[in-house]
């Protein structure tokens, strides 16, 4: 495993924040001329996908903010890694930026044995958007209604297995695997909408999913949702329990983020643009129905407080993969 994945810390992660910033006369410069020019907003999934949903909803309102197009450009793939990598290497200059998951600033970390970035040196934390709840879906042919009977299930038919296109679907399900005592057969995608497509047709039984982007499948009854990963009913979904409720699974929870990034050094005065027009799409009632309609928990935090979340959470992803027993590839 890389030594900054131990070596992290919150105080790492803030004492790391002077380093972003740039001369008094170049960040006055910065500030007043930005943006002059389209932005690209860098997603790490495909098309389809709860993150590109989000995305575009984003952009949009963004571009209308600062009066330039803000553009999604999807680069999936290795987890995310290509897109992350991507990013890290931009100049920066707030025109290129990237909105991720725990996927690529959490997990990836522990899941991968050469990461091509470092998620807490190679980027600017701009403002943590909100949280992406996931879901346990099923082949609605597969027989069970709950987490219960799906384990039971799962005991009478060893190998039984399990789609993902993120890493909160990999780890979602391991964990699952571990704490209810049956083996899963991990089947790994690209992207969440080509999983979701081999669950609807059959071809896997079961997933986890963001509700952003599987909750139209499952209104439409082509899945069937179980309950969430997280440890309290979503209020987007309050009729669906949460894994944890089921006895001897008590303790699940794992709840997926959304945030943006820019790239190291990326002038304060940019950053902090960037983060009151963000923050104000977060916390906009215009806004709002639109986001809780994909499934999406919206709200902002501070650059600073973002630091300080995204350092947490890689401590607190290393221990889930770990005790998961996942073997990073």
């Amino acid at each position: 495993m890389p030594n900054f994945r131990v070596r992290r810390t919150l105080a790492a992660a803030l004492l790391a924040l002077p380093a972003m910033t740039v001369t008094l006369p170049q960040a006055a410069q910065a500030a007043d001329a930005y943006p002059s020019r389209p932005i690209r907003l860098v997603v790490p999934f495909a098309a389809g996908s709860g993150t590109d949903a989000v995305a575009r909803i984003t952009a949009k309102e963004l571009g209308d903010a600062l009066g330039q197009n803000v553009v999604v450009d999807n680069r999936p793939g290795a987890n995310g890694a290509i897109a992350a990598e991507l990013v890290a290497q931009a100049a920066p200059d707030g025109y290129t930026l990237f909105m991720t998951t725990n996927t690529t600033h959490s997990a990836n970390p522990s899941l991968m044995k050469k990461l091509p970035y470092d998620p807490i040196r190679d980027f600017a934390p701009v403002a943590r958007m909100g949280n992406l709840p996931f879901m346990l879906v099923v082949n609605p042919k597969l027989p069970v209604k709950t987490v219960g009977e799906l384990i039971a299930y799962a005991k009478a038919h060893p190998g039984m297995s399990y789609a993902s296109g993120n890493s909160t679907g990999i780890v979602s399900g391991a964990t699952l695997g571990r704490m209810a005592g049956v083996d899963l057969l991990h089947v790994p995608y690209k992207s969440t909408p080509p999983a979701m497509t081999d669950v609807i047709a059959g071809q896997v039984p079961m997933m986890f999913v963001d509700v952003a982007a599987g909750i139209a499948n499952v209104k439409a009854g082509k899945m069937r949702a179980l309950a969430v990963t997280t440890a309290q009913r979503s209020r987007l979904l309050p009729e669906l329990p949460p894994i944890g409720d089921t006895p001897g699974l008590k303790g699940f929870d794992i709840t997926s983020w959304n945030g943006v990034f820019a790239p190291a050094k990326t002038p304060q005065p940019v950053i902090e643009r960037l983060n009151r027009e963000l923050s104000k799409i977060a916390a906009s009632k215009e806004v709002a129905p639109r986001f809780e309609a994909l499934g999406f928990e919206a709200f902002g935090q501070t650059p600073q407080q973002f630091a300080g979340f995204v350092a947490g959470e890689l401590v607190k992803w290393t221990k889930l993969v770990k005790d998961a027993g996942i073997q990073p590839e």
